[in-house]
């Protein structure tokens, strides 16, 4: 072992800037950075993986706490969220196994809540922390095979994109299909009108869901016709669908209404406030709502999101690691402006979102616009505070 020279490049004490010792030799700072490049490009190829041990999964708790740093509230949903994304690689690390006796099938999720309470941002989160392909899918651009849109095959085209073309990761991802009620049967009489947007869609997500071998287009289908196919198989890939369902408190209500015999009307309408029907739902208001039975069936999980609060929204815009507040203040920073909100101003923009019902997604939009003069002349100043006075709609 030679003290004045790299083991690894041969290079001389005097030519480096330095030299650290291991047990057999020595290291210079050049290949420590030629070393680190290339982990990092190994890690950066391989890209997403799943646990690969019961060990390596992350529990429920974990899960969930997670979800909190990203989430405010909602907690019944990210239980059962976490719960179900636990089981479902457990399941995955269970088919493993050579020797089982005993086949787990999956438990897709099905998301109700109203818009901006957080469904899309939920599945995002837990598949940021469990590191597995994830997409969102539209599913009102989605009809019929031979009808103008796509086919429900590229679903898992967007799937595969994201994997970058590797089937065996794209197996084991996570799909959140969005705007799953824009997907409804139109009428309870299906020979009314062609729905080609609306069960034959849901017929057709069944072998999706379930699980099958689908000939996947790599390139999303119907424009490139001679492309040759990728075989998928999706009984390992989560399915996560949400919407906002919007009547469905008035089919529970009715549903109620039916089984409250003996009941006093003053005492139902205790109970009867928002988050109390919708904990009510069950498999049978979404049917009436127009999902065909079979799709539901295979939506086994059920879970709704609560109407936000004015309290939650005021969490919402302060807490979360990536909150609103901490986003424009970052903003600012990069010009020398120190930016502070009060409670006051804050309480403000909560107000004016709500009152325009477009829940947490319409706080940032509120925000900008409080915001705009001050970031027009971003050079005039170097500190300011946002106050109920000093803000404008």
């Amino acid at each position: 072992m030679n003290s004045n020279q790299c083991s690894f490049c041969g290079k001389k004490r005097n030519e480096v800037q330095m030299l650290i010792s291991g047990n057999e030799g020595f290291i210079c700072e050049n290949c420590i950075e030629q070393a680190h490049a290339i982990i990092a490009e190994n890690t950066m190829s391989s890209g997403f993986s799943a646990a690969e041990s019961i060990a390596e999964l992350k529990k429920p708790k974990e899960i969930k706490g997670f979800l909190d740093q990203y989430v405010i509230g909602q907690d019944q949903a990210k239980k059962q969220l976490s719960i179900a994304v636990y089981n479902h690689y457990k399941r995955l690390l269970h088919a493993k196994d050579e020797n089982r006796e005993v086949e787990i099938e999956k438990s897709n999720i099905i998301m109700i809540g109203e818009t901006g309470t957080g469904k899309t941002l939920l599945a995002k989160t837990i598949a940021k922390e469990l590191n597995v392909p994830f997409c969102i899918v539209d599913a009102t651009i989605l009809t019929e095979a031979g009808y103008v849109g796509e086919d429900v095959e590229s679903i898992l085209s967007r799937l595969l994109m994201v994997a970058d073309y590797d089937v065996e990761k794209a197996e084991k991802g996570i799909v959140f299909i969005d705007e799953i009620d824009k997907i409804a049967r139109k009428s309870d009489n299906p020979s009314i009108t062609r729905d080609v947007s609306g069960e034959g869609v849901q017929q057709g997500l069944l072998k999706l869901l379930e699980g099958s071998i689908v000939n996947v287009p790599p390139q999303g289908g119907r424009k490139h016709p001679d492309q040759k196919y990728i075989q998928v198989n999706t009984q390992n890939i989560l399915f996560i669908a949400g919407g906002a369902f919007d009547g469905i408190k008035e089919i529970i209500e009715r549903r109620l209404n039916k089984q409250a015999i003996g009941f006093s009307a003053e005492k139902l309408n205790k109970t009867e406030d928002e988050d109390y029907i919708l904990s009510q739902l069950n498999a049978i208001d979404l049917r009436k709502f127009g999902l065909i039975p079979e799709l539901l069936g295979r939506f086994p999980i059920v879970t709704y999101l609560e109407k936000l609060t004015k309290e939650t929204m005021i969490r919402i815009m302060k807490e979360p690691k990536n909150s609103i507040i901490n986003q424009f203040v970052e903003l600012f920073k990069m010009d020398g402006v120190d930016l502070k909100f009060t409670d006051e101003a804050i309480e403000a923009i909560v107000e004016e979102t709500m009152e325009k019902g477009l829940g947490a997604r319409g706080l940032r939009g509120a925000t900008e616009k409080v915001l705009e003069d001050f970031m027009f002349n971003i050079e005039a100043q170097d500190k300011i505070i946002l106050s109920k006075d000093n803000i404008k709609f």
